[in-house]
């Protein structure tokens, strides 16, 4: 049943109210106009809570946009949601057609570093979120008193003599609440053993990300995956001010799960005007997902937090392969994963997530 304005409606108690559900919240498809963007496709939500984010077709059904009463949870680049006309794959090209948002997806079979591998050279971070998503379904429908909302589709890798794989993604959410979740299954539809790496590139932007802001998790230790991540590694969990000539820092974690395998990780700020409180969190499970990486970039206008769940590490697919820990998908064979990303709007909804974190920490 959504609570909208802090009152409980039944379904007919709204629709007696409205000519349209939409006038509430809904979700309906847009067509982007002008320059790179002209013509990538996305997939406007409304909650109804204030809560509105974009999941873009053009770019794989990731999400770019995401705000809750006019404030942004992710850092956006210049790219914006540029199209993948434009994707330059050697190198770090990625990185000219990368949004920033809410959610890159990095993968299917190769991520991180651009790097040589079994005599193949691969560039930054994989193809996924530089292919449209076909087949695309987005609607929205009552469940009793719910009113449910979503859009799905595929995003194919596929070379001739190579990998075919295919990566079905609903991304869904309900009227009056501050909340989505994404279910990706993954299936290996070719005739040979493929590799697999797979990562969510959640990145916090201002306001969730200020001086003084804390990412919050589970964490039982956190390696520095570089020299540059050896300054000020103490205090990988506190955000500095933007600072111009900022090197990144990225820390690999071992988090601690509940019973169920969930691990939740947030990025918070304490320090909003009238006392306000504000930041976003993500939830997945350990058991899909065993890697986490955060990403601490707090470089003048560059200045991004990533938070990033995986099976594999980010120094490129040769690394992983050299290290035994590269994953890789039979023929025929399917994996599933799950997160929920949520805004935590105030005080109140930042120390039950602190809770949430305490307990499982134990």
């Amino acid at each position: 049943m959504p609570i909208l304005w802090g009152k409980k409606y039944k379904k007919q108690e709204l629709l007696d109210r409205v000519g349209d559900i939409f006038q509430i919240g809904g979700v309906r498809k847009v067509i982007l106009a002008d320059g790179p963007h002209q013509g990538v496709e996305a997939v406007e939500f409304r909650t109804g809570s204030g809560f509105t984010f974009f999941a873009v077709p053009g770019r794989g059904l990731d999400i770019t946009i995401a705000q809750h009463n006019g404030r942004s949870l992710s850092w956006r680049s210049a790219a914006g949601e540029m199209t993948p006309a434009l994707y330059e794959e050697q190198g770090i090209g990625w990185l000219r057609s990368f949004p920033g948002g809410l959610v890159a997806t990095c993968g299917l079979t190769y991520l991180g570093a651009p790097c040589e591998d079994m005599g193949e050279k691969l560039g930054a971070h994989g193809r996924y979120s530089n292919t449209p998503a076909s087949n695309v379904y987005v609607d929205g429908e009552w469940d009793g008193d719910d009113y449910i909302m979503w859009a799905m589709g595929k995003v194919r890798e596929s070379r001739l003599f190579g990998e075919n794989i295919l990566l079905k993604r609903r991304v869904s959410a309900v009227l009056g609440e501050n909340k989505f979740q994404i279910h990706d299954t993954v299936t290996n539809e070719g005739p040979r053993r493929s590799p697999h790496m797979l990562l969510y590139h959640i990145n916090g932007g201002f306001p969730a990300v200020d001086e003084g802001s804390l990412f919050v998790s589970p964490t039982m230790n956190a390696a520095p995956r570089d020299a540059d991540a050896e300054v000020d590694k103490e205090h990988f969990y506190r955000m500095d001010a933007p600072t111009n000539g900022f090197a990144e820092r990225c820390y690999y974690h071992d988090m601690a799960a509940d019973l169920d395998g969930w691990v939740y990780a947030a990025l918070i700020n304490k320090n909003m005007p009238a006392g306000e409180q504000f930041g976003f969190y993500v939830k997945y499970n350990k058991n899909e997902l065993p890697k986490f990486i955060q990403w601490k970039m707090n470089g003048t206008r560059e200045y991004v937090v990533g938070m990033e769940p995986a099976n594999c590490l980010v120094e490129g697919r040769d690394k992983d392969r050299q290290r035994g820990i590269l994953q890789f998908l039979k023929p025929g064979e399917t994996r599933e994963y799950h997160l929920e990303i949520g805004v935590l709007a105030n005080a109140d909804d930042v120390a039950q997530f602190e809770e949430i974190v305490a307990k499982i920490k134990g």
